[in-house]
């Protein structure tokens, strides 16, 4: 579908919750499309994924509330609040980060206050995405077929949950107090059924007892997401999805080298079309779905060059929030101006 054929479907009556919901209506400041239409991988059939903003009300500013988000199920749509989703950018999240480099074509509609966003948008880019870009791309890389995993050696399965609990132990570390001298590694086994597996050193004098724990629970989650793999990519065989996760999981990538390398945001993927449209089509699966060792190989080649960006990126180390209230502030003056 084009632009503005998905223009004229929103005003059907299955989005009239755009226009009824309280927290919408005159509120929303920004529409645009999201998931393979933004990203340029959308085939005959491909859902349509609305993504958006809404201000917060004058009431909601005064009295210190936000409504957050509106999400409807049945037509893929998520609005977000303007203040939620400056959290979420702050936070370097890839589903709101990727709203901020869409084409023209892609953008439903606009106001001019959002506009001020776009185009302070660089205030949102730092190392941070490293962590949230890299472990969205290990989500994915969790939703493979564990059976074809297991192709490539059970010591590079856990090479691979290495990889996320890497990308997780710094938003980890944000919640809990600090453990100076913590290392998470892979040696020879001491279980009987494995041939290498996962270690952890790590010292601590007077640690909350409930801290280490809770946090010990968050690496086992990771852990345990391995091991429930195999369920959910029989339903996404299934429903031939697999590639679709593969594909994004490259793509994942490739966003988040062009922010650490160029400081920008592409979202419509035009220079890597042809190579995610044939992960997406099968390129790297087997005839009986599993995945080849080569797609892994492709991975790690993506992850060393994650791990050269990470030396040599000059993106600020965090988002200057300094700069987000600012732009918040303006946001809520003109609602406070503009509205009665």
């Amino acid at each position: 579908m084009t632009i503005d054929e998905i223009r004229q479907k929103i005003t059907g009556p299955e989005y009239d919750f755009l226009r009824t919901n309280p927290h919408l209506g005159d509120n929303i400041v920004f529409l645009c499309l999201g998931g393979s239409y933004a990203y340029g991988t959308n085939i005959e059939g491909s859902d349509i994924d609305i993504r958006g903003v809404a201000l917060n009300s004058r009431e909601e500013i005064l009295l210190g509330k936000d409504f957050e988000q509106v999400v409807d199920v049945t037509t893929d749509t998520t609005i977000y609040s303007a203040r939620k989703m400056l959290k979420l950018l702050s936070q370097n999240n890839p589903n709101t980060i990727e709203m901020l480099g869409l084409n023209k074509d892609q953008i439903i509609y606009i106001s001019s206050v959002w506009e001020m966003v776009l185009f302070n948008k660089d205030v949102f880019l730092s190392r941070k995405i490293i962590n949230s870009f890299g472990g969205y791309a290990n989500q994915q890389l969790r939703r493979l077929d564990s059976k074809s995993a297991r192709n490539v050696g059970q010591g590079n399965i856990e090479e691979y949950i290495k990889s996320s609990l890497r990308h997780a132990e710094e938003e980890i570390s944000t919640h809990y107090p600090s453990i100076d001298d913590i290392k998470i590694y892979t040696d020879v086994a001491v279980s009987e059924d494995m041939e290498r597996e996962l270690f952890i050193d790590l010292s601590v004098n007077h640690y909350p007892l409930r801290s280490l724990a809770t946090r010990l629970g968050e690496y086992n989650t990771i852990i345990r997401d391995y091991a429930k793999a195999s369920h959910r990519n029989t339903n996404a065989i299934a429903h031939n999805k697999l590639g679709k996760h593969m594909m994004h999981l490259v793509r994942l990538y490739h966003m988040c080298f062009d922010i650490l390398e160029k400081g920008k945001i592409i979202t419509y993927r035009s220079e890597d079309h042809d190579e995610l449209m044939a992960i997406r089509n099968g390129v790297y699966l087997n005839e009986d779905s599993s995945v080849k060792p080569e797609f892994y190989d492709l991975v790690d080649l993506l992850e060393q060059r994650l791990h050269q960006d990470m030396e040599t990126t000059t993106l600020p180390k965090d988002v200057d929030m300094d700069k987000v209230d600012d732009l918040l502030i303006k946001i809520n003056r003109w609602v406070l101006s503009s509205k009665v």
